[in-house]
């Protein structure tokens, strides 16, 4: 294993989208990391990012960038279909890798890449960034200090409305476009880490001609809760997650899966907190993530590789329910 403890950690990116953009922007505000390669199918794009976000170097192929042994970890931002094939290539090269969500298509793929960093003795975390955000860990440490009673349900949408292009990776169905995998994932995510594995599902949805999913409604019921849940293409949602408990509402404010404000309502009172982090919010993954390989760890004791499996399970689940193939 690479010595860490007297140098920054070297980045690489692998995918070079819009996500990619955002997480590179906050990897610069991160003191002990540094973007040092990043690589795309296209020469002339990686050369504009690594410019762009100052990294060192700039490949025009994933595997030029894997033999660079300059690397310490991989940052992979590429369409869902593509995430086991550029982890296993990763790690079978001892790079550690933060693969962003969904982890994969399906349970087999997460199980298959799970084995292989266990294989290399490898750091491998799913970048659910929701989990490490501010205001997200002060709603999960309320509900588990029962600040308001016990937790009765859960609500949560994330919609939003963009014309159809059958060529842009949102609405391909061949890379797993469509609104559950792409955005669905972050309602159910909120599902999960509040009230965990539901003991029953029903879903519902709509579809585009080229057969991805256009909206997808879901109810995840518990013994002594439920969750309702949305994810849409065709509608702008107000995109919160609102927790209701016994003596008070907590609520997440529009956009809840990024750094936003939490409401707290009671029958007595009214409060927002505001949660101004000054980035987009990757750096708190990105400094975790750090933190874990600084310390030769191979899992997350947050972003769990239990928790990746539930996570997956679940959208594996709603897809059966659903009737969607990839």
């Amino acid at each position: 294993m690479k010595s860490l403890t007297d140098r920054k950690i070297r980045w690489g990116i692998i995918g070079l989208g819009n996500i990619a953009n955002k997480f590179a922007t906050d990897l610069l505000t991160i003191e002990d990391a540094e973007l040092y390669a990043v690589a795309s199918r296209s020469q002339s794009k990686a050369d504009y990012f690594a410019e762009k976000h100052h990294a060192t170097k700039a490949y025009s192929s994933y595997e030029a960038l894997v033999n660079d042994e300059n690397i310490d970890a991989i940052y992979i931002a590429t369409p869902h279909t593509m995430h086991k094939e550029n982890t296993r290539l990763c790690l079978e090269k001892n790079i550690a890798v933060l693969c962003e969500k969904p982890f994969a298509m399906t349970n087999a793929e997460v199980n298959s890449m799970i084995a292989i960093a266990s294989a290399h003795d490898t750091l491998l975390m799913e970048a659910m960034w929701t989990y490490f955000l501010p205001h997200y860990n002060f709603v999960l440490t309320e509900l588990k200090n029962n600040t308001y009673g016990k937790l009765l349900s859960v609500e949560a949408d994330f919609g939003f409305v963009r014309p159809f292009d059958n060529d842009s990776r949102l609405f391909n169905k061949s890379l797993g476009g469509g609104s559950l995998l792409d955005i669905g994932i972050y309602p159910i995510f909120a599902a999960l880490s509040t009230l965990g594995v539901p003991d029953e599902i029903s879903a519902e949805a709509t579809y585009f001609d080229n057969g991805a999913d256009s909206s997808c409604t879901m109810q995840f019921t518990y013994k002594d809760a439920k969750a309702t849940l949305k994810s849409s293409l065709l509608e702008a949602t107000p995109c919160e997650a609102i927790f209701h408990c016994e003596r008070g509402i907590i609520k997440i404010n529009s956009g809840f899966h990024q750094p936003t404000s939490v409401t707290l309502i009671t029958p007595d009172n009214e409060e927002t907190i505001e949660f101004d982090c000054n980035t987009h919010g990757y750096n708190f993954e990105i400094s975790h993530f750090n933190e874990l390989l600084r310390e030769g760890k191979t899992e997350s004791p947050i972003m769990s590789f239990d928790m990746s499996h539930e996570l997956i399970q679940l959208l594996d689940k709603v897809r059966d329910i659903i009737g969607l193939k990839y």
